[in-house]
């Protein structure tokens, strides 16, 4: 094992910190967010466009000078080179994650306008995009989950969790799960005007919407989702003695960190068809963006799927957040979800077949991309980087993962539409039975956070 000096992980640190000071003032969403207020006008005149524009945004400045933050990156990364070397894997982490940031300055600068868009598609990917390693899109799979999530079947499930619990419940449960699983920090979980969404998430703080109502699914999907993932891999990130750039998440990570909260949600079966139909639809929702269709076109269509028009209307607002309502410019970031899922499978997956399980508890170090696991992983036996200190129970001990993930990987090889016919035709004669309860706004969907 190469020994590391002193020297090289007070470099590290340095640079690390002062990644996380250029880019503490640039809060995309932040900088992109709607007022709560304009979606009850919207409702009420859902023919006409929503009043955003680039004037809007250049009403909202943002909180920081985009040429003084850009020249302070492009110095950090010739500090970069100069101290750690043009080929040290970490470095390089620290350098791509610089490039992010320049590229998101850029993007927020061009809020309203077409170039907001591409950045975009820079930085989130398209829905376009093949998977890694196959040759189906990410539109492609988002269709197939968004027909199996909307089958009769999910209707009966989804009655099954009524929104009945308020705000205030909602926070005080969740602090207490959340402050049993964070032993040794406190977590905040807190009520909030602010938000569009139901619940955010941001460092070590849960925000939950004053106005909205919700199911105990939706708190189990929060503990995860927000709790393990988002929460857990910020504090595991600043717990780091030299690596505290894994503390921060620039755009490049959001696949990997949206992926892997979407997964826990369905390793502990804390999802809902309704929860899992509206990530599917939200790839829809990119992909029309991307072929021209203003707001209105995308509101439409979604309600001519007898999605009610409150969750028609956040599903496009999710989308055109930044860009331009009548077309052209787009965010990308919701094509994440999906995306992220199927790649944390995968790796999973690999790393078992591999030979490498051990990899896999590094999903939780901190704010990364699959692709920098590698090098977490050579550093972390060098002693530079410290192991998680919050680990959901199934990566700790990853027996579980490995059997599940095998049984996984051996079905992949059947031919399940022929078992699956086998299974239909003794079906046949059972009566058609109707769905207990109509989707209602109340019990479609819960629109849940970023």
């Amino acid at each position: 094992m190469t020994s590391i000096s002193l020297a090289y992980k007070e470099n590290l640190k340095s640079l690390s910190d002062e990644l996380i000071r250029i880019q503490k003032p640039i809060q995309i969403l932040d900088a992109i967010k709607w007022p709560r207020e304009y979606e009850h006008t919207f409702l009420q005149t859902p023919n006409r466009l929503p009043t955003i524009d680039q004037a809007f945004y250049q009403q909202r400045p943002l909180p920081f000078y985009p040429r003084e933050l850009t020249l302070a990156l492009l110095d950090l990364k010739v500090a970069i080179r100069r101290k750690l070397g043009h080929r040290d894997p970490l470095g390089k982490i620290l350098s791509k994650t610089a490039d992010q940031y320049l590229l998101v300055i850029e993007m927020l600068e061009n809020r309203g306008n077409k170039r907001f868009g591409e950045l975009s598609s820079q930085l989130y990917g398209s829905s376009t995009q093949k998977l890694h390693g196959d040759r189906h899109s990410i539109k492609q799979l988002g269709d197939r989950l968004s027909y199996l999530f909307s089958l009769p079947a999910a209707k009966r499930a989804n009655s099954q969790h009524p929104k009945i619990l308020d705000a205030s419940y909602a926070v005080d449960e969740l602090s207490r799960r959340l402050n049993s699983y964070f032993h040794s920090d406190d977590i905040r979980v807190r009520l909030s005007d602010g938000i569009m969404s139901d619940a955010a998430v941001g460092g070590d703080t849960i925000k939950i919407s004053s106005h909205a109502k919700f199911s105990e699914a939706d708190l189990n999907i929060y503990e995860v989702h927000e709790g393990w993932v988002h929460v857990g891999t910020t504090l595991n990130g600043r717990a780091q003695p030299y690596a505290s750039w894994l503390g921060v998440g620039s755009p490049r990570v959001a696949a990997t960190q949206e992926g892997l909260a979407v997964l826990l949600e369905m390793l502990t079966l804390s999802s809902t068809p309704g929860r899992a139909r509206r990530i599917s639809d939200r790839i829809e929702a990119v992909n029309m963006a991307e072929n021209g269709a203003d707001f209105i076109e995308v509101f439409s269509h979604f309600r001519e799927r007898n999605l009610s028009a409150t969750d028609s209307y956040r599903i496009t607002q999710r989308v055109f957040r930044g860009g331009d309502v009548r077309g052209g410019s787009y965010f990308t970031k919701d094509i994440s979800y999906v995306r992220g899922y199927v790649e944390n499978i995968n790796f999973i997956r690999a790393a078992i077949t591999a030979g490498l399980p051990e990899l896999i508890p590094m999903l939780f170090v901190g704010k990364l991309a699959i692709e920098d696991i590698p090098a977490i992983y050579q550093a972390y036996q060098q002693g530079v980087i410290d192991k998680p200190q919050y680990l959901p129970s199934m990566f700790e001990d990853y027996s579980g993962l490995y059997a599940w993930f095998g049984f996984a990987s051996g079905l992949a090889e059947i031919n399940l539409k022929g078992v699956q016919r086998h299974f239909q035709r003794l079906f046949t004669d059972l009566p058609v039975v109707d769905p207990i309860a109509e989707f209602t706004d109340e019990t479609e969907f819960d629109n849940s956070s970023d």
